[in-house]
């Protein structure tokens, strides 16, 4: 079993509801799968999500020697962040609070082990 590989983006500049709609799609597939899934979504955080992956799988070649065929999204957790709190003016001079919301995101990758065909054939003649 070889070490999951992590990366993180932290301090994104959105709400992790809106995120987390994203991490959905890419949970439990492979890495290209879900490259291709965030090249073409039309979504303001899929940018940021794809470079994130992309920064996983550079991890995984440079720090554990693994090749991008084999890898799959094992877990990507979104939470929430620190919030930067604003004030918006309203009618008759009141002022009412605004949160924006910030995000952090974790990604972890795992590799597949690959089955031996002696392994599947001495099972199939058992």
């Amino acid at each position: 079993m070889t070490q999951p590989v992590t990366a993180q983006l932290r301090y994104y500049r959105m709400g992790p509801k809106k995120l987390r709609l994203i991490a959905d799609l890419m949970r439990g597939k492979r890495v290209t799968r879900a490259q291709s899934i965030l090249s073409l979504l039309n979504k303001k955080g899929a940018k940021p999500m794809l470079k994130l992956l992309n920064s996983a799988v550079a991890n995984a070649k440079h720090n554990h020697n693994l090749g991008l065929e084999n890898l799959i999204v094992k877990s990507i957790m979104v939470d929430g962040g620190p919030m930067l709190k604003r004030f918006m003016p309203k009618a008759h001079g009141r002022a009412t609070p605004v949160r924006e919301r910030t995000s952090h995101v974790s990604l972890v990758l795992e590799a597949l082990e690959v089955k031996s065909k002696a392994k599947s054939e001495s099972k199939k003649t058992n």
